[in-house]
């Protein structure tokens, strides 16, 4: 009976149901990860900017390679392979160090390109009524989507064609074409009353943010992943020696 006793408690008390159920986690989160580099890797290339190859690489690396080292964690921790476990922590050491490092030290850089691109990128486009049918259809859906109209100046960037995209109909947002309104514009209409750049970059900035916060969180994340590894290692190690104990009718009660 003390033997069976001594059998349940360190069922309970082992890491394997949270590091199977954590691995799952990584695995959806890498995958998010992958899906957005892909996304922004692809807009790069459209918009014919230089980007460095070796940068790319190393994410595709970190973020399929993570997918697998979890896959590899989950076999090792369900198998009770310590070398599975070995080559995870070896690897979520290496991996959670990189994308810590690289992401605080290429930060600065990087949201000072993605926020000036696309500022350049639209101020371009101006005046928005001299425009080609491509970018209007982009601020078009921009407008849409923020609720503004124009860039810079508002309506006022649009001349005598504002289109429908810039309609109102929110309360607080608004502001009326009268007398005054851009020569040839329609009167008596109500449009939106901010300009789409600055909250466009605003938007740009708080998603870019967003995305750096959750690589940066991934490090930790891998960190954490590691350290339970190491641990779930140790309790393997632990019960493999005291079923070699109890198998050599050597157990002293109270020796785990």
């Amino acid at each position: 009976m003390q033997h069976s006793a001594v059998v349940v408690v360190a069922d309970k008390t082992s890491l394997k149901r949270p590091f199977i159920f954590a691995n799952a986690v990584n695995m959806a989160l890498c995958f998010f990860m992958l899906t957005t580099t892909v996304a922004w890797h692809k807009d790069v290339i459209q918009a014919g900017q230089l980007v460095s190859s070796a940068s790319v690489v190393i994410m595709y690396i970190l973020e399929v390679g993570c997918m697998l080292l979890s896959l590899l964690g989950v076999l090792g921790a369900c198998w009770g392979k310590r070398w599975c476990l070995i080559l995870f922590a070896a690897g979520m050491a290496a991996a959670s160090q990189t994308i810590i490092v690289k992401t605080a030290l290429s930060y600065q850089e990087i949201y000072e390109k993605v926020v000036v691109r696309e500022e350049t990128k639209l101020l371009s486009m101006m005046p928005l009524s001299g425009t080609n049918k491509g970018n209007r259809t982009l601020i078009y859906s921009i407008q849409a989507h923020f609720k503004c109209c124009g860039l810079v100046d508002g309506y006022k960037d649009w001349g005598s064609t504002i289109p429908v995209s810039c309609n109102c109909q929110y309360p607080g947002k608004c502001i009326r074409l009268r007398g005054s309104a851009t020569l040839g514009a329609p009167k008596n209409v109500y449009v939106y009353q901010e300009p789409c750049l600055p909250i466009y970059v605003s938007a740009l900035k708080r998603g870019f943010t967003l995305s750096t916060g959750i690589r940066f969180g991934s490090g930790v994340f891998w960190a954490v992943l590691m350290v339970m590894s190491i641990q779930l290692m140790v309790q393997f190690k632990r019960k493999e020696d005291f079923i070699a104990l109890l198998q050599s009718n050597r157990y002293v009660p109270g020796a785990f």
